[in-house]
């Protein structure tokens, strides 16, 4: 039995600045059928706030608690084990983390930093995990889709060169870590066995799902999905689907069913 969604966002929902055919009125379907949704994304260029206007410009009506990314679990990260941030992200997310305390102890949080991640910034961090420094990934993605239409290096392969320097190994605060898709579930709150995540990251968003014990997990052939995905990672999707569209009408089909 399917009773809540969990739903990634760029590539799924949108394409930059424009929503992927289909999707606003996928989303409305899920409301309109009474499912709870939760947009879980691992978005490390943007803020939350940007992110929630970039919805409402695409007409979707994201309220502030439906929507999860990586920078607002590593600042209660901080908070939580008293540390500070040594910022390795893209500039326009560190206003995020304006706020944390200062503390002795300090973390190096790395997101998406573009063209901030120089010998320069990834030396400063490396100094500081090897004096100490926790390492926090926002998210560990091997690439994304750029403006371009094609693939370009996301900041798992920058967090693994920190990881082989310092010795060190990362807690990951955004997908596919367990707890990140467990806290958006508690908000419902929803037993994970009857929530379904869609995505288009067959290693983050769906085997990392179903590794965090979700029921269901359903890959989308948009955004950064190529084919001979399905079958590149373990567990392998519940199912494989055309689009945002074609999930939703998969679920709507199936939310009554044990599971």
């Amino acid at each position: 039995m399917i009773k809540a969604v969990l739903l990634d966002l760029a590539g799924v929902v949108y394409d930059g600045e424009k929503a992927v055919p289909g999707a606003t009125a996928a989303v409305d379907c899920l409301r309109e059928a009474g499912l709870p949704i939760r947009f879980v994304s691992n978005t490390t260029r943007s803020t939350k706030a940007a992110v929630l206007e970039r919805l409402a410009r695409l007409g979707l009506a994201v309220s502030n608690d439906e929507l999860f990314t990586p920078a607002e679990a590593a600042c209660g990260w901080l908070r939580q084990h008293g540390r500070s941030p040594h910022l390795l992200v893209h500039p326009d997310l560190v206003s995020e983390f304006q706020g944390i305390p200062d503390a002795a102890g300090k973390a190096v949080v790395v997101g998406d930093a573009g063209d901030a991640f120089d010998y320069r910034a990834l030396n400063a961090a490396f100094r500081a995990l090897i004096d100490g420094a926790e390492l926090l990934a926002l998210a560990p993605n091997r690439a994304f889709k750029d403006a371009d239409e094609k693939l370009s290096l996301d900041a798992g392969a920058f967090v693994a060169a920190l990881e082989f320097a310092s010795q060190s190994k990362a807690i990951v605060l955004g997908k596919p870590a367990p707890d990140f898709f467990r806290l958006a579930l508690a908000t419902i709150p929803c037993p994970q066995a009857q929530a379904v995540m869609v995505g288009d990251d067959a290693e983050m968003d769906v085997a990392g799902a179903l590794r965090a014990g979700l029921g269901q997990a359903l890959l989308v052939q948009t955004g950064k999905f190529r084919q001979g995905d399905e079958a590149r990672f373990q567990p392998p999707p519940t199912a494989t689907l055309r689009d945002l569209s074609a999930a939703v009408d998969w679920i709507l089909a199936r939310r009554g069913e044990a599971a």
